[in-house]
């Protein structure tokens, strides 16, 4: 068998884009079925599932045989537990109308029962939401190869603030909590390891984040480019494999992207729009315009989750959500060791985030364009309630639930102005500048996304505050020596994404 696969070594440097920039700017859905009251009163009733003997710290990237499967359970055994989960389910199901309450969400044992693979489990989202969902008694397991890390290493790149490495922060996370989080180090897109790991833990739900999830990154150039899609496209398709052949009862989160919109001049409705057409009428898909190649691979990985959701009766949730921001969940400041990563770079730092951290070391904001770009974005303590949700809230087999997941829309130009109101009052003085946009965008366009659906669900969001943007901009003061300003600025260009080999021949 072939290794697990790892992220292609650069033979180039970014872009030659270079700017010039200009100082000064001015600055209903129907409700979705309810299920978690059922769901987790089914889970507890199901006798010895939330006790099982757990799978301990398991790295399959060491094991000498490849195709070994780890643990795997007596063919009685491994039926009665894919019995019990179809309890659970099925409960879940016949409760279809049952008004949501998460006044119990936040319960130590809200999770009982569930057993949830996070793939990605060591990146921004993933490491969050681990915790969350440990901290809430679900069983956990991470599945990761550490290329996040990697590509900081192929760049030159680094969290702003110190991450430790993923042994030590399970380690600590199960010395702090008493909740052990299971680990399983390889590529998704290895299906040997990843079948050996989804028969060892026997997910009730797969919570996958586990992509190349950045637009630039994924234009660099055509070695990226590939990279990107193959990746995520491929590590798709073998997670529902993995699900149909050894965890058919398993729940598919997925984590997709507001992107995968475009910028439409019409509402953007949450996943299906009803269209008449010559007098017939039917309800599709909305209609995907991928700004990059990672939106696109987004765009595909939704179109093969229909597919085969359709084709194998797979329970499937497709989330797409918005520019997250934050750095902070109860859980990630349990201890040093548990902080969050904060990418501030021009390939992976987020709007907001990227905009606080230069507004704290005293570096213009960078406003892309006009500015008028819109987008949808949500606190990170958002994502990680939105995720147990839809865990809470399992598709029926055969169904696809798509969520768009963010709870407020800003423009650019008012992410600038509401960092600049919130670094006066803690004595930073911002400023903002106007740069060539590098990316093939609208600037200035219609926007109204519909995102009802989560808040139906039980969703009560962190809305954007003073308080909130202050509390950001404290945690980056912490560690603002650390900026590496070179860093900051747009370094990738949409147009001038090229081979690796004409890159190599433009800086020489």
């Amino acid at each position: 068998p072939l290794p697990p696969r790892t992220a292609p070594t650069p033979t180039t440097t970014m872009s030659t884009f270079t700017m010039a920039a200009s100082a000064g700017v001015t600055v209903a859905a129907a409700p979705a079925a309810r299920r978690s009251v059922a769901q987790r009163s089914a889970a507890r009733a199901s006798a010895g599932l939330g006790s099982r003997k757990a799978v301990g710290g398991v790295s399959l990237a060491g094991l000498a045989a490849p195709g070994a499967v780890l643990n795997r359970r007596s063919a009685p055994a491994a039926g009665a537990s894919r019995a019990r989960r179809s309890n659970v389910f099925a409960a879940a199901d016949a409760a279809e109308k049952v008004k949501p309450d998460r006044s119990g969400a936040d319960a130590k044992d809200a999770g009982a029962g569930q057993r949830v693979m996070i793939i990605g489990g060591d990146g921004y989202c993933g490491w969050a939401t681990a915790l969350h969902l440990s901290n809430r008694g679900y069983e956990v397991a991470i599945v990761d190869n550490m290329c996040r890390r990697t590509f900081d290493d192929q760049l030159g790149f680094n969290s702003l603030t110190p991450i430790k490495g993923i042994h030590e922060r399970v380690r600590k996370w199960e010395e702090v909590s008493g909740n052990k989080i299971q680990l399983y180090v390889g590529d998704i897109c290895d299906y040997e390891f990843l079948s050996a790991a989804f028969q060892a833990f026997e997910p009730t739900a797969a919570v996958h984040y586990g992509e190349q999830r950045s637009a630039p990154y994924s234009m660099m150039d055509r070695t990226r480019a590939v990279f990107t899609q193959t990746n995520n496209v491929m590590g798709t398709i073998n997670v529902m494999y993995a699900i149909k052949e050894f965890a058919p009862e398993c729940h598919l989160v997925k984590l997709g992207t507001m992107g995968e919109y475009g910028t439409p001049n019409i509402d953007i409705e949450e996943g299906y729009i009803t269209i008449e057409h010559n007098g017939r009428s039917d309800t599709l898909p909305y209609p995907k315009q991928g700004g990059s190649f990672y939106h696109l691979s987004k765009c595909h990985d939704s179109a093969n989750m229909l597919f085969c959701t359709k084709a194998w009766g797979l329970r499937t949730t497709d989330l797409n959500q918005g520019v997250v921001y934050g750095v902070a969940t109860e859980e990630t400041m349990m201890a040093p060791e548990l902080i969050n990563r904060l990418d501030y770079d021009a390939v992976f730092g987020t709007a907001l985030n990227r905009f606080c951290i230069q507004a704290a070391v005293g570096h213009p904001m960078t406003v892309y364009g006009k500015g008028g770009q819109t987008r949808g974005f949500l606190d990170i303590r958002d994502t990680v309630r939105c995720i147990q949700i839809a865990c809470d809230n399992p598709a029926p087999p055969g169904e696809m639930k798509i969520y768009n997941q963010f709870t407020e829309q800003f423009s650019v130009n008012e992410l600038a102005a509401m960092v600049t109101e919130a670094g006066k009052k803690i004595g930073l003085d911002p400023q903002v500048i106007n740069v060539p946009n590098p990316r093939t965008e609208l600037e200035e366009h219609y926007y109204n996304a519909k995102n009802s659906k989560l808040g139906d669900l039980g969703l009560e969001p962190h809305l954007m505050s003073d308080a909130l943007l202050d509390s950001l901009l404290n945690i980056i003061v912490q560690y603002k020596d650390s900026v590496d300003q070179r860093l900051l600025l747009p370094a990738v260009n949409w147009k001038e994404s090229a081979s690796v080999g004409q890159n190599v021949a433009a800086n020489k």
